[in-house]
């Protein structure tokens, strides 16, 4: 009779437990459970970790590359997009001016909050040449991405770890199936002799 799921945690180490029924695939079959969630485990942690690292740094490099400067827009942006609920504003592309470092006037057209008039002071971000770009994604925000993306790698890597024991263990199971066949062949005719 197979144990329930209960049973079985009742009594640790049960797989390699000393039995006269279990077989050579048993055996196997124990070591593909510990080898997966082992793997599972401290790979996902390390995969999941390795990814937060690596995106936090890619998000956070152009924080240290691009630097805020003021500037005057050129042109006005009041026009609102309308919603359901009312109006709201949103980054529109507009014509701005500002005094680079060497202190020449430079013009350009960058993303900026809509709703303000031409001749308005609003912040533009530069890169290390000087150029107009976006703004960078703020260190929480960033954080918050290396998290998600860390966890998303984690659990994407132990998916294919447990898909992988998974098809182990059912060509474990097909290998039994086809030994309880031919065991059947062999001793089934010798049963219905008996019985008749």
């Amino acid at each position: 009779m197979r144990k329930t799921w209960t049973e079985r945690a009742s009594q640790p180490l049960w797989r390699w437990r000393s039995n006269p029924l279990r077989r050579h695939d048993d055996i196997l079959e124990a070591w593909i459970v510990l080898v997966v969630w082992t793997v599972v485990a401290l790979g996902g942690i390390l995969i999941g970790a390795v990814t937060a690292h690596a995106t936090e740094e890619s998000l956070g490099q152009p924080r240290h590359e691009r630097h805020s400067v003021h500037a005057v827009l050129l042109e006005s942006t009041t026009t609102a997009v309308p919603t359901g609920e009312g109006t709201a504003y949103g980054p529109v592309r507009a014509g701005v001016r500002w005094t680079a470092s060497d202190g020449s006037l430079r013009t350009g057209r960058t993303l900026v909050e809509a709703g303000h008039k031409a001749g308005s002071k609003v912040v533009v971000w530069l890169n290390g040449k000087g150029q107009l770009t976006t703004e960078p994604t703020s260190a929480p925000a960033a954080a918050a991405e290396a998290v998600m993306f860390g966890a998303a790698a984690a659990l994407a890597f132990g998916g294919l770890v447990l898909a992988a024991g998974r098809v182990a263990q059912r060509r474990l199971d097909q290998r039994r199936y086809e030994l309880w066949d031919q065991e059947w062949d062999r001793v089934g005719p010798r049963w219905g002799h008996r019985t008749t």
